[in-house]
């Protein structure tokens, strides 16, 4: 699957839940929130209820109200979109309910991209801004702007602080992509594990290479199977709806096939656990994907 037809801020959202879940009950979380009555929407706003510190990296920059716009790794990062985020947060000061009731000084800015925005970095230093890097990956931006900014490149983030937000990404390593199933396997809350099984099913249609190799591995790849299979079953129930409603008289089967080819279970392993043979299961693949397209 091509990085251009995923859906990379579902899970980033999870992720940045499982990034502060240490302290989770600070903070209220709105994903999508709305500027105003207006079609603007910054991608995630943070509301900070308490003052104070905050442990994780990301969140020191934090005042009690923190706006995230997320880059996926397809995006560009430039100056035009580091200006439209401070815009966003003006214009977020200035909707409160009265005259100056939302403080400058109390509203931050994040900027998540997965590469460092070279561009963007030269533009600024040639403009005398500033650029601090006091941990791995964030950048804090001293100057030309009004709110406190950081930029956040998950690709240099350490990756043992920060490991749900390294893993949205198509370049994963055969260590990180096992790490990874072997910490979510370690989880224990509910809300935690679906914020975790999101962020592994992106990092699996991301990596599909890599996604089979781990599963030749017999101990990964039952890990995997006991972690993925209550979104399975979700994504089962979904598809065999959409089938049925469509008229189709397999439409179960169907939908059983899909949701494990969208999980990156070969077709031979779909086959086996379906007991169908495996050119029904390609058949079934390229005619749900001819209809999706």
């Amino acid at each position: 699957m091509e990085n251009n037809e995923i859906q990379w801020h579902p899970p980033y959202i999870a992720a940045m839940n499982l990034e502060m879940r240490k302290e989770i009950e600070r903070f209220v979380f709105v994903p999508e929130y709305t500027l105003n009555t207006g079609t603007l929407k910054i991608d995630l706003f943070i509301k900070n209820m308490e003052n104070g510190p905050v442990s994780n990296e990301i969140g020191k920059i934090f005042r009690k109200y923190n706006i995230f716009e997320y880059k996926n790794p397809n995006d560009e990062l430039g100056i035009d979109e580091f200006v439209k985020a401070q815009v966003y947060a003006g214009l977020f000061k200035t909707y409160g309910k009265k005259a100056d009731s939302r403080k400058m000084e109390s509203i931050t800015v994040s900027l998540v991209r997965e590469s460092k925005p070279e561009k963007l970095f030269k533009y600024l230093e040639e403009h005398n801004v500033i650029i601090e890097n006091p941990y791995k990956g964030i950048y804090y931006i001293k100057g030309m702007v009004l709110f406190n900014t950081q930029v956040i490149v998950t690709r240099e983030l350490d990756k043992e602080k920060h490991r749900w937000l390294c893993a949205l990404s198509g370049k994963l390593s055969e260590k990180d992509l096992k790490e990874l199933i072997i910490n979510i396997n370690g989880l224990s809350g509910k809300m935690e594990k679906e914020y975790a099984d999101s962020v592994l099913e992106i990092a699996l249609k991301a990596n599909r290479e890599l996604a089979e190799k781990i599963r030749s591995d017999e101990n990964m790849s039952k890990t995997l199977m006991e972690i993925m299979e209550p979104v399975i079953s979700e994504v089962i129930t979904e598809v065999s709806q959409n089938c049925k409603e469509e008229g189709r008289k397999e439409g179960k089967k169907e939908g059983m096939v899909y949701a494990y080819y969208e999980m990156n279970l070969p077709a031979k392993e779909i086959a086996r656990k379906l007991l169908i043979t495996e050119s029904e299961v390609m058949e079934i693949i390229k005619r749900n994907s001819r209809q999706g397209e």
